[in-house]
């Protein structure tokens, strides 16, 4: 691996119909409305809370704070309209980082996720990773299609949570 890359760092990445580049403080209307749409089995940390946070002030405050080059989850936008439709990229750090991706609701089915997912596991490929791994709900069989898609297996370890259900563990030599 190359050190200190990141996805985003430098030059955005492209296909025909996306593009994947670090966030604006203006996305942040978009960063809350994922935090809306998620699926009510996932954890509470990820969905807005009672006192309505965060906010989106708070979500502009930290794309602020991360700065273009440290972000690894990058916005995924429509090229032809500029729309930002969700995020793909990198997580953890070390050798084998996390792929994670979601969408916003009214852009799923339309194999976006699968295109920005292949997007970033070239970049990665290209940066000198030979393996990333994934995450995934049992229950979220859109994600876990969208990993097979692009080449990720289960590997055989599960975590169960009693409230929120099965985490997979996936993985992909690049």
């Amino acid at each position: 691996m190359t050190a200190g890359l990141t996805p985003g760092y430098g030059v955005p990445l492209e296909t025909d119909r996306l593009l994947l580049r670090p966030w604006r403080v203006a996305d942040a209307v978009i960063q809350r409305e994922l935090w809306t749409e998620r699926d009510p089995r996932v954890p509470p940390h990820r969905h807005i809370d009672a006192d309505g946070r965060p906010t989106v002030a708070e979500l502009e405050d930290a794309i602020r704070a991360n700065g273009p080059s440290t972000r690894r989850l990058l916005a995924v936008e429509l090229k032809a309209a500029g729309d930002v439709i969700g995020y793909c990229g990198l997580v953890g750090g070390g050798e084998e980082p996390e792929l994670a991706f979601e969408l916003l609701r009214r852009f799923w089915g339309r194999g976006y996720a699968t295109e920005a997912a292949l997007a970033v596991l070239d970049w990665a490929r290209a940066s000198g990773y030979t393996r990333l791994l994934a995450t995934v709900w049992e229950w979220n069989t859109a994600s876990r299609r969208v990993l097979a898609k692009v080449g990720f297996t289960e590997t055989g370890r599960e975590e169960s949570d009693p409230v929120h259900g099965i985490t997979l563990f996936t993985a992909r030599q690049l």
